[in-house]
């Protein structure tokens, strides 16, 4: 599919009954596998492309050409729609915010997120007014376009459990033009119930990190629509090689390559194009 058919299809699936579940790719040879397991739409994640260029997670460590140039590489190697951590925008300026909207879209992305935390632990959260002028001016670089447009209210992941407070600043993101409407870090499922009660727009919310988990049909029955995974597939990963190295290193053993995919399984998910000469 080119980009308008991935953003069509991406679009349908936050109008369709029921929830779904995006698989958070961190690279081309990931995104591969991920589409042949089955998923109807792929995200990028922050986290897991730091941990593979053995970088922390945070905007600073990444920068904007790095993020988008791993999301491209990450929609050019899927048929499904591609859905962009962008971070806070690369900057705190509403004008930051639209042109890394705008620099998405040209990458051939069907989606991206833009967060109110400032990437600063002593001051987290961007001010209410700022942050929605922000999650606007995003609106704007994309109106009319093949892109749909998260908004995510952070309080929960940086001490601020304030639910009425992420409430507000989700109904002031939809007011802006958000498509979909994102709170991470929310605690049960009654927060999660009260969100989605509150919005006019597909909820967001992530799975697999540590605190409560939920199954896709209670998520679903809670109003969620869309599910992502953050970096939870990319540490699954981690933890695998980690594993398999204490016990070359404790047991002189090699029992772990009987749980890994067969070559020619990998291989047959693969590309044969040809990457382009990066030191030219």
């Amino acid at each position: 599919m080119d980009q308008p058919a991935k953003f069509e299809w991406f679009r349908a699936l936050h109008q369709a009954p029921g929830a779904f579940v995006v698989a958070n790719a961190w690279d081309a040879g990931s995104a591969r596998l991920l589409t042949a397991a089955g998923f109807a739409a792929l995200a990028t994640t922050s986290a897991g492309h730091a941990y593979a260029q053995g970088l922390r997670d945070s905007a600073g460590a990444l920068g904007r050409r790095g993020v988008l140039q791993n999301a491209a590489e990450i929609a050019a190697a899927t048929d499904l729609p591609v859905s962009a951590d962008l971070e806070d925008g690369f900057g705190p300026a509403p004008e930051d915010c639209a042109e890394t909207l705008r620099l998405a879209l040209a990458a051939g992305l069907a989606g991206g997120s833009i967060e109110d935390a400032t990437g600063d632990a002593t001051d987290p959260i961007f001010p209410f007014e700022h942050a929605v002028e922000r999650v606007r001016a995003a609106a704007e670089a994309v109106q009319g376009q093949p892109f749909l447009l998260t908004a995510r209210a952070e309080n929960f992941l940086w001490g601020r459990p304030d639910l009425d407070d992420t409430i507000a600043r989700l109904q002031a993101f939809a007011e802006a033009g958000a498509d979909v409407l994102f709170a991470p870090g929310l605690r049960d499922l009654a927060a999660i119930r009260s969100v989605c009660a509150s919005v006019d727009r597909p909820v967001n919310v992530v799975m697999g990190l540590t605190g409560a988990r939920f199954t896709v049909a209670e998520l679903a029955g809670a109003g969620v629509k869309r599910i992502s995974l953050g970096g939870s597939l990319f540490r699954t990963g981690f933890g695998a090689v980690q594993a398999a190295a204490r016990q070359i290193l404790s047991e002189g053993c090699f029992d772990y390559a009987a749980a890994a995919m067969p070559d020619a399984e990998v291989s047959a998910l693969m590309s044969d194009r040809r990457l382009p000469d990066r030191l030219a």
